[in-house]
């Protein structure tokens, strides 16, 4: 499932492997992140954004740091 974590390696990882966001890319393609959980926070002020997309039942929203995604620009732009 999981192919690769992007925009990290062994210097910059956490203490005790746990409570790091990240990004990861997947064997389909595709792109997963693990971070803080925000969902219930986050279906309360989507509500105040124009209409759109929502959280559906089966989704969750994590927070990720902006160093976080910064730092996988390079690895999610790079061809695999």
């Amino acid at each position: 499932m999981l192919k690769r974590r992007l925009g990290q390696n062994d210097v910059n990882l956490c203490p005790g492997g746990y409570s790091c966001p990240q990004i990861f890319e997947t064997t389909d393609g595709n792109f997963a992140a693990a971070g803080l959980l925000i969902t219930t926070e986050a279906k309360e002020a989507i509500k105040a954004l124009p209409s759109g997309p929502g959280i559906g039942p089966n989704e969750g929203v994590v927070k990720l740091p902006r160093a976080v995604v910064i730092g996988a620009i390079v690895d999610i732009l790079k061809v695999a």
